[in-house]
């Protein structure tokens, strides 16, 4: 179905995302571990849509919010998720207006990411 990058520091929610994923039908295509990574990832693989988790930790002054903002200068049309816990409300709300499309909370049930996935690649 979709081409999909998961970015979270932790290993587990990586393997987690992952398999849910790829059990809904969609292939993950590359996986990073910090902001930074998910930069040069992105512009490499250019996937349908990335999971990146708010809070990791930061290189170089490169957070969650600086990634976003730089795969969304470089293609407008990206389609990031960000992933968070519950409390991030506030952070969440400035990931949407710099142009994320939608949020998972953590910690998340299968059906939950499947339906907000599906309506961020259907553009819904």
């Amino acid at each position: 179905m979709a081409d999909i990058m998961i970015v979270d520091d932790s290993k587990f929610t990586r393997k987690m995302l992952s398999d849910i994923l790829v059990e809904e039908g969609h292939q993950i295509v590359g996986e990073a571990e910090n902001a930074e990574e998910a930069v040069e990832l992105y512009e490499r693989l250019r996937p349908d849509l990335v999971t990146l988790d708010i809070i990791m930790p930061e290189i170089e002054g490169t957070d969650a919010i600086s990634a976003l903002k730089e795969m969304v200068r470089t293609d407008p049309k990206a389609k990031v998720v960000m992933v968070s816990a519950m409390g991030q409300q506030d952070v969440v709300e400035e990931c949407i207006q710099v142009g994320a499309r939608d949020f998972i909370v953590k910690p998340f049930q299968p059906s939950n990411i499947a339906g907000v996935v599906e309506s961020v690649l259907k553009g819904v």
